[in-house]
């Protein structure tokens, strides 16, 4: 494994619970003296040939989420995370190579175990921050990786099981922040990208989508049937772990 070792760490105060993948629109070096120049960091970059870049080590707490929450977790989410930045051109509009996907899985793996990282709390970073991050995108193979354990995904038949049908709640029962509309507007994207990738939109220009995470203020999207049934049916496997 390479080493480009970032300095934009510090100490952690928490134990590692929760992985957090991402992606940045630049191959592995590239990456690496973007985040270097910004100031921020992961512990891992993956490139598109499935090459594994070490940035920072895995005792420290590395600059990659920022602000966000997810489930129990509401504040200083970097202390407790590991953040895997994976290359993608598209910012993960189109699909990731295989040589990725086949190096991500038991690299997971690998860090779950070590970890004891839960299923739950394996994430995107819009998934944590859905105002702010859109990555690592809608092509991003969770249901291949929820096969693997890594992640979870859901039966569609469990929807009719699912009880609950305020969308606020049942995106807080998987982990979404939802205090506000905006907030659950924005939640409701960011599930759409994890679980319904199909009901979001493709923005071509990677430039934009990075300052046009979700459409504002749409109320439309908390509706829709073939939406309310998958979040009743994703919430029931979050709910019934």
């Amino acid at each position: 494994m390479e080493e480009i070792l970032l300095p934009h760490f510090n100490e952690r105060k928490a134990p590692v619970s929760l992985l957090v993948l991402h992606c940045s629109a630049h191959t592995g070096k590239e990456m690496a003296a973007c985040l270097n120049k910004a100031e921020v960091s992961a512990h891992y970059i993956l490139d598109l040939d499935g090459s594994l870049i070490k940035c920072v080590d895995e005792s420290k707490r590395a600059w990659h989420a920022g602000l966000g929450s997810w489930r129990e977790f509401q504040e200083d989410l970097n202390s407790g995370s590991i953040g895997i930045e994976l290359s993608s051109l598209s910012l993960g509009q189109t699909p990731y190579t295989e040589a990725q996907i086949n190096k991500l899985i038991p690299f997971c793996q690998k860090l779950m175990r070590k970890y004891k990282i839960k299923p739950q709390n394996v994430i995107a970073h819009s998934d944590l921050a859905p105002t702010r991050k859109a990555d690592p995108g809608i092509a991003f193979p969770w249901k291949r990786l929820a096969k693997e354990g890594i992640g979870l995904w859901y039966q569609p038949r469990n929807a009719e099981k699912m009880q609950e049908n305020s969308v606020a709640k049942l995106l807080n029962i998987i982990g979404y922040k939802t205090d506000s509309q905006e907030e659950t507007i924005a939640a409701a994207y960011a599930f759409r990208r994890h679980f319904l990738p199909e009901e979001v939109a493709v923005d071509e220009d990677v430039h934009h989508l990075v300052d046009n995470i979700y459409p504002l203020g749409e109320k439309k999207l908390l509706e829709g049937e073939k939406f309310l049934k998958t979040l009743k049916a994703v919430a029931y496997s979050y709910q019934n772990l």
